[in-house]
């Protein structure tokens, strides 16, 4: 077991890589930079969506949020003002998919998550050992178990950015580069450099963790991952443009990797997932959609990332996007809907204020008229990203580039034919077939079954048994899917029950749960199993 790696994941939520060891001239990021340093960096990592939920569902999962019906915004409250949407629901996977943190448990690792879940979907009970506030890897019940432990810091939501909040100030705000597309006041200003100051308090914290590591002797066998979900800005955050879906990767292997390494490679947020199950020394599950870029289960790499936009809060959309190392090609499906759009948390952000403010007066530029209020959208765009990178022209209708345009819109339609688009039918529709009757389906509580010398468990164990050694007690669930939790006398923790339970001889009690991504839990079931020694018999 102490031979097996350690993994450490550190999530900054809605972050762009604003850092200096990406070359930004006015981040101050010192441990982010330490650690590309004495790591690697890629420049080209992307999401698969520009929002928290879905991302985070395909991270969790392995799966495009498209595939498996995660990809609204967001899907587990009632939407205030517009209580007829389908809202609230669990998306409900496929019996296969798992939070592929399950592999993990199941070959020994001991799994935390502090604390941000956001999958749209009830976190299952057998995905984490541990899930909350005090989750940490020095909570494993043995020094030598192996752990993945993730932290997801999120002081840089984009929440962050409202004119209430007041970080320490690290980044002078005359200093900042704005994008073409904002307007260059005081009030964007504050708010981009309150978006510098969350990063920098965020890169504190992970220095910490990083000396945490080193305080507790791991540092060497612990292979770290820095990511975040998405970016923070309007027109970045909801959209699948680069200041949407473009994220900062980093990641330190001290055995691996070579310290300082840059590597141009294209990288999907859905593939953090695989990567860590061939980290681990896993196989990948055929069904998972991401694939791995370290490790024995490494894949060639991509040609192509792919992002979705669909229905935000109030509003539907459906727009879908593919990029390769230059050119970024999206699809509109309502070119007719307007740009913008009513999303009351969007319009919180201090520069879309601004933005809406300068809207009315007449005083916006023409880019930034159309960027942010057109009441139309094309239903293709193209964008070169190097020699335009805030993708602000558009080249869909450009005879010169006709030939990448056609190229990625196949490459977009082959990956929606192979993945497959929940998309294309309605939210409500989609909902009505995981809800017979509107009412969410349950998991099966276990069952168990016992088996002993003379008795081949052909039969229900009653929930008191009394049994002879040796026993082994099997817990099943009728619920296509289902993954078993369960709890011994003494356990702080559920274990993933993987297999039979041999007992030795007491009085045992085995509490026990069972759940399916998208169902509700089941009720927990108490078996009481006394395990008693067989009588020896002295011959004469």
């Amino acid at each position: 077991m102490s031979q097996k790696l350690n993994i450490l994941w550190i999530s900054f939520e809605d972050t762009n890589p604003y850092y200096g060891c990406y070359g930004d001239p006015v981040a101050i990021t010192p441990n982010l930079d330490r650690l590309a340093a004495e790591g690697c960096r890629w420049p080209n990592a992307y999401s698969t969506a520009g929002v928290c939920a879905p991302a985070r569902a395909g991270i969790i999962t392995g799966m495009y949020p498209i595939s498996i019906g995660a990809h609204h915004m967001r899907t587990t409250h009632v939407q205030k003002g517009m209580p007829e949407l389908p809202t609230p629901y669990n998306t409900v996977a496929p019996p296969h998919v798992k939070c592929f943190t399950e592999y993990l448990r199941a070959a020994g690792y001991f799994c935390t998550n502090n604390e941000k879940t956001d999958y749209q979907f009830q976190t299952p009970r057998t995905a984490w050992d541990e899930q909350g506030h005090q989750a940490h890897w020095r909570n494993r019940p043995a020094p030598d178990q192996p752990f993945f432990s993730v932290f997801n810091l999120g002081v840089t939501h984009e929440s962050g950015m409202w004119e209430d909040k007041n970080p320490k100030a690290y980044v002078d705000p005359d200093t900042i580069p704005l994008p073409p597309y904002f307007p260059d006041t005081p009030k964007v200003r504050e708010s981009m450099a309150r978006m510098y100051n969350n990063i920098s308090y965020n890169d504190s914290l992970l220095g910490q963790m990083l000396q945490d590591l080193e305080d507790d002797g791991l540092a060497e066998n612990t292979i770290v991952f820095h990511w975040s979900d998405h970016g923070p800005l309007p027109r970045g955050k909801r959209w699948p443009y680069d200041s949407g879906i473009h994220i900062p990767m980093i990641i330190r292997w001290p055995d691996g990797l070579t310290a300082g390494e840059v590597r141009d490679e294209l990288i999907s947020s859905i593939d953090l997932g695989p990567t860590v199950l061939s980290l681990a020394g896993l196989d990948i599950p055929h069904h998972i959609q991401g694939q791995a870029f370290l490790g024995p289960e490494r894949a060639p790499s991509r040609d192509y990332v792919f992002a979705s936009r669909d229905r935000h809060d109030c509003t539907y959309d459906r727009v879908r996007a593919c990029r390769d190392q230059r050119f970024k090609y999206i699809r509109n499906y309502y070119p007719e809907a307007p740009r913008a759009v009513w999303i009351p948390y969007l319009h919180q952000h201090p520069i879309m204020e601004e933005l809406w403010r300068l809207h009315l007066s007449g005083e916006l530029t023409d880019l930034q008229e159309s960027l942010f209020f057109a009441n139309t959208r094309a239903v293709e765009e193209l964008y070169d990203t190097e020699a335009d990178p805030f993708e602000t022209n558009n080249l869909a209708k450009d005879l010169a580039y006709d030939s990448d345009r056609r190229r990625l819109s196949d490459a977009l339609d082959n990956w929606l034919d192979e993945v497959g688009d929940m998309g294309e039918i309605s939210e409500s529709e989609m909902v009505a077939r995981w809800y017979p009757n509107g009412k969410q389906p349950q998991t099966v509580a276990p069952i168990a079954a016992c088996y002993q010398e003379g008795c081949a468990g052909l039969g229900v164990m009653d929930e008191e048994t009394c049994t002879s050694f040796p026993a082994t007690i099997i817990l099943q669930s009728a619920t296509q899917g289902a993954s078993i939790a369960y709890q011994l006398e003494g356990d702080s923790h559920w274990r993933l029950y993987t297999g039979p339970l041999r007992l030795q001889p007491k009085q045992h009690s085995i509490k026990t749960i069972a759940n399916r991504i998208g169902y509700a839990e089941s009720e927990e079931r108490l078996y009481r199993v006394n395990v008693k020694q067989p009588s020896t018999t002295i011959s004469a």
